[in-house]
């Protein structure tokens, strides 16, 4: 791999705290930890709601773009009311990260999402979520391991299989084998977006995986991968191989004559 390739990750925004603290936009640092190993350059995205012509502009100097966990999607998107127990929301980040993997899927630009990050490509692309499992989504499974009663719980702690379905992007990189996997979501993938394929699932059904249907790297997972990746060679490639397309996908859109990045 030449030079690094640009991963966009949106941040999200944290309430202000009087006397104490402004209003911030803060991100987990496991994220950036993860891609910066898989040989990424991690880029910090504000969410900087209803100024499309700067996120724009950070957009075109992404190579790939990273959608992480965090707090539920609105409702709204999808037409539907807002449930009692949907949690708290966060319109500025909805409005980019909306607009991220819609610019994203249209240039065939390398997409990952996780857990929240699924959810937005699968209601960005014209899909719908539960909006709370427990109450809308029939199961024996804890989908919310850091709400389960016997907890707690570490965000490592495996909570149930997955199986994915071979021929499919998601097999070629994680394997044919049933896979453990951690679990911290109340909400889940209902209707599936049309331009989508369901390409893994929890033993009661819901859907764990997606990925695009035009051959991008367009995948999506309902876990959260970058807590396993102490000692899961699988989990680690599912990071690599994302940065391995956006790296490919930097090579092809590098205009002739620019200077390589020396990060």
């Amino acid at each position: 791999m030449g030079a690094r390739p640009i991963i966009g990750i949106a941040t999200q925004t944290q309430d202000p705290i009087p006397g104490v603290r402004s209003i911030s936009w803060v991100v987990g640092q496991m994220y950036v930890r993860v891609l910066s190993t898989a040989g990424a350059v991690p880029w910090l995205i504000p969410v900087i709601q209803d100024d499309e012509e700067t996120l724009r502009l950070i957009y075109e100097r992404l190579d790939g773009v990273f959608l992480k966990g965090g707090v539920d999607v609105d409702p709204v998107h999808y037409n539907e009311q807002r449930h009692p127990l949907c949690g708290r929301l966060d319109a500025a980040r909805d409005w980019v990260e909306f607009r991220l993997t819609q610019w994203a899927v249209r240039d065939k630009k390398p997409l990952l999402g996780v857990c929240r990050g699924v959810q937005v490509i699968n209601v960005a692309l014209g899909g719908t979520l539960y909006q709370h499992l427990p109450e809308q989504f029939t199961s024996t499974i804890v989908h919310d391991s850091v709400e389960d009663d016997e907890g707690p719980y570490q965000r490592d702690d495996i909570v149930h299989e997955i199986s994915i379905l071979p021929q499919t992007q998601l097999q070629r990189i994680l394997g044919d084998k049933p896979l453990t996997v951690n679990s911290m979501h109340h909400q889940g993938i209902k209707a599936l977006a049309p331009t989508l394929t369901a390409t893994a699932f929890a033993p009661d059904g819901l859907i764990e995986g997606v990925e695009g249907k035009d051959g991008s790297f367009l995948v999506g997972v309902q876990w959260h991968p970058e807590e396993l990746c102490a000692g899961r060679l699988e989990m680690n490639r599912l990071f690599t191989e994302f940065v391995w397309a956006a790296a490919e996908f930097q090579k092809r859109a590098k205009p002739v004559g620019m200077k390589p990045a020396t990060a």
